[in-house]
């Protein structure tokens, strides 16, 4: 993993991901991509009315049963200072099944589609590991795993934007245990 390429392409930051000015935030959506509580409700908040319009399309051509663990989805940004939301559906954690892969493809899926829309920045908030139980630790070096292959295929500038310190300050020491 390249030490400088993390440096100075990825952001560890604690704020409000509805406030932060990249071209995409990754929304960490339920399947119904209708809105709910945490990430994905302050999203649908700040966005506005014309967010939810927007994911009514999209369930009504693109995801009729909903959008599934992994996949992505992309809408403009509406009132938000982001150009786009990119919606993904986090696995729900299981002690019993590895469902690493599809957190890995939240992830691996949100940079490729920012990417194909020409986009420099992205913001994701700590996918799954709220309400849906991901262990953090474990979650964080999905995260690095997929940056570190991803980054080097990429021009995007990489913001992990974290709801508290103690989420930040345990990434980062993740990120130390790697690089």
């Amino acid at each position: 993993m390249d030490k400088d390429l993390f440096a100075h392409r990825v952001s560890v930051i604690v704020g409000d991901i509805t406030r932060l000015e990249v071209d995409a935030i990754v929304n960490a959506a339920n399947h119904s991509l209708m809105g709910g509580g945490g990430v994905d409700g302050a999203i649908h908040r700040a966005a506005g009315p014309e967010l939810k319009k927007a994911c009514q399309h999209l369930r009504d051509t693109d995801w009729p049963d909903g959008l599934p663990d992994g996949e992505v989805a992309l809408t403009e940004g509406f009132k938000l200072p982001a150009r786009y939301v990119i919606h993904t559906v986090g696995p729900v954690y299981a002690k019993t099944k590895d469902k690493s892969h599809l957190l890995a493809n939240c992830y691996r899926n949100a940079l490729t589609l920012a990417a194909e829309h020409d986009c420099r920045s992205i913001a994701f908030p700590a996918i799954s590991t709220g309400i849906y139980g991901y262990p953090f630790d474990e979650a964080a070096k999905v995260v690095l795993d997929v940056l570190a292959e991803e980054l080097p295929r990429n021009e995007l500038d990489v913001t992990l934007c974290f709801f508290s310190d103690k989420d930040a300050e345990a990434f980062e020491a993740a990120m130390q245990e790697v690089l």
